[in-house]
């Protein structure tokens, strides 16, 4: 979606990026996802799923903005998106081992035994 003006004070602000996940199984390739997305992120794959539906793949996964409009649109409840938090450029190399996130966006967790916190 490209608009033909920008707000005055755009600078100021971030948009939020999000990260499309899918569970390619649970889909019925609908296609309402890829239809209703503002940011035509997602496309139909040619691929089909153990059911025998085409389901969406990301193609502009950098354009999410995570409005969650495929989540709340999707009948089988097989695709949602998260917000991604945006690193900085001057960020150490182990900024993702400091922020206990590991690499695909799960979250890591350490065992600590009962009260030694």
């Amino acid at each position: 979606m490209r608009f033909w003006r920008t707000p005055l004070d755009q600078e100021k602000f971030q948009r939020p990026k999000g990260r499309i996940y899918i569970i390619i199984e649970r889909c019925k390739g609908c296609g309402f996802c890829v239809e209703y997305c503002p940011r035509d992120v997602l496309r139909i794959s040619e691929k089909f799923n153990k059911k025998g539906y085409h389901y969406p793949e990301p193609v502009k996964e950098d354009a999410c903005v995570d409005c969650d409009l495929c989540e709340s649109i999707c009948p089988e409840f097989a695709i949602y998106s998260e917000r991604v938090e945006e690193r900085m450029a001057s960020a150490s190399p182990n900024a993702e081992e400091a922020s206990g996130t590991a690499e695909g966006g799960t979250e890591r967790t350490e065992a600590t035994p009962e009260g030694t916190r």
